[in-house]
């Protein structure tokens, strides 16, 4: 039976998953199993399925996810758009790349689909494909106007404590306050890049370090013995966690009052942060993608999977749909959306840059 792509993304888009995947899973499954596919679940929740060739040959990877953010938002078509929560992010990428896997039988080499259950969260189902699977190119399904992502930021969060010494407020000068010394350190923060970063990225640009919230003082008329720091890190090539947190760390010890501490620790998170990545904009696998969708090369907005895969093997995040449009934001709003024309567009892409490595 023939994969109509606009009933499955009507389906995908109906079915919430915002709470939990089973059902978005399990209509998966099913729509695999009705083409043959042979589908598996693996320890993590990952949905995979395999067309394997009997000639040596490159090994390409499609992948994307199937949970979405809260809230649902319902179904609703008007014409060729579709609106509802994932019709863009990533219903719409995942019917593309669907679509695409049941067109291709390859005569050479291997073409997997392997879609993860929690890219929204904690990406527990990607970092276990990262430590399983290997492969030669991946293509990420996620919303980018049917352009070709070739690089994205890191995203790493976490906290600096100040530590000073507690004192009554009545005798400021017998203590170390912690919550004075935040202000000459987030003043610091602002200089990091300039003296101790990366430096600018020729796709990605600058990183960016920002505080975003700050908690300190147990009592009024008490001098502050602690405060802590949480701060959004977005990175870029080839800066590396752990190098940024030493980095940051040492940066910011040199502005810290005589006799107080300083520590710079990551938020406790299951799974590795994304790193920034890049492929080359020349690699094969992003110039025959561009030249079947027509798109351009350029950078994707926002943190994403592709980076657990990046460091396997060259990586491009491709789909129909925006993350945000001339009127604001449209994945992740009440108002996403995507065009059908998109894509069916998106799904013809893919499907001949696969013709062009597996057959």
């Amino acid at each position: 039976m023939a994969f109509d792509i606009e009933s499955f993304h009507e389906q995908a888009v109906q079915t919430p998953s915002h709470e939990s995947v089973d059902e978005m899973r399990s209509l998966l499954v099913d729509t695999l199993d009705g083409e043959n596919a042979d589908p598996t679940v693996d320890d993590a929740g990952n949905v995979l399925a395999t067309h394997e060739s009997d000639r040596e040959g490159p090994h390409i990877v499609l992948n994307t996810h199937i949970d979405t953010v809260p809230p649902h938002v319902p179904y609703e078509r008007d014409g060729e758009v579709v609106r509802g929560r994932g019709s863009c992010d990533a219903g719409g990428p995942l019917a593309a790349l669907l679509s695409a896997f049941f067109a291709v039988e390859p005569k050479r080499g291997t073409l997997t689909l392997a879609i993860t259950p929690d890219e929204e969260t904690d990406s527990t189902g990607a970092a276990h494909l990262r430590d399983t699977l290997s492969a030669d190119g991946y293509i990420v399904g996620e919303p980018t106007d049917l352009d070709v992502c070739t690089a994205a930021k890191g995203r790493f969060d976490g906290t600096v404590t100040i530590t000073g010494t507690s004192a009554h407020a009545a005798e400021p000068a017998s203590g170390q306050n912690a919550v004075r010394a935040a202000g000459p350190i987030m003043q610091a923060m602002e200089t990091y890049d300039e003296q101790a970063g990366p430096g600018e990225h020729e796709q990605l640009g600058y990183p960016t370090v920002t505080p975003t919230m700050i908690e300190g003082g147990e009592v009024k008329n008490q001098v502050p013995a602690e405060c802590v720091i949480t701060f959004d890190r977005r990175s870029v090539p080839p800066e590396t966690a752990d190098g940024f947190r030493a980095g940051l760390e040492e940066h910011l010890y040199q502005w810290l009052p005589k006799g107080m501490d300083l520590r710079v620790a990551f938020s406790e998170r299951e799974t590795p942060f994304f790193e920034a990545f890049d492929t080359d904009s020349g690699d094969r696998l992003v110039q025959t993608l561009a030249d079947s969708s027509g798109g351009d090369v350029r950078p994707f907005g926002a943190a994403t999977e592709a980076s657990y895969f990046a460091a396997d093997a060259p990586t491009v995040v491709f789909g129909p749909g925006v993350l945000a449009d001339d009127e604001g934001a449209v994945a992740h709003s009440d108002r996403e959306y995507v065009r059908l024309p998109d894509v069916h567009a998106a799904a013809d892409a893919v499907t001949e840059t696969l013709d062009a490595f597996l057959r």
